[in-house]
């Protein structure tokens, strides 16, 4: 899976439609969340709750690497395929890599222009809880 240094410049050289039919096709692709997760989702604990969607993030590292579970409901489609996108090119990256990425990672996408505000300020919310997450383990 390319990295966000990858990723950027080819969303960058999108058009908007193009931009959007590729957080789509990332939505399908936002693995299952694991069992032993699904049982903590329950309590609500994980829920990221400046995000309207119901987005449950959880944030591991495990020798040395980041690790990234979420659950994001279908029918938001956007909201899952960037979730799906930070969690697959963040994978197994290490915790400096994920500190670098860009805050403004919406705008160097592309994707402010194309998103509401009110999505946009959820989506930036998830990106600063994995970056937290990370800094805090």
């Amino acid at each position: 899976m390319p990295g966000i240094d990858t990723i950027i410049p080819r969303f960058k050289a999108a058009d908007r439609t193009t931009r959007l039919e590729t957080l789509l096709d990332y939505s399908r692709k936002l693995p299952p969340l694991p069992e032993r997760l699904e049982r903590e989702k329950a309590t609500g604990d994980h829920r990221v709750h400046e995000c309207q969607t119901p987005v449950f993030l959880w944030v591991e590292i495990e020798d040395g690497r980041v690790h990234i579970h979420a659950d994001v409901p279908r029918e938001s489609p956007t909201v899952r395929g960037f979730v799906s996108l930070l969690a697959r090119s963040l994978d197994g990256a290490a915790p400096e890599a994920v500190a670098e990425v860009p805050d403004d990672l919406l705008d160097q996408l592309g994707l402010s222009e194309t998103l509401g505000m009110t999505r946009t300020q959820g989506l930036t919310a998830i990106l600063h809880r994995i970056k937290r997450s990370v800094a805090a383990a």
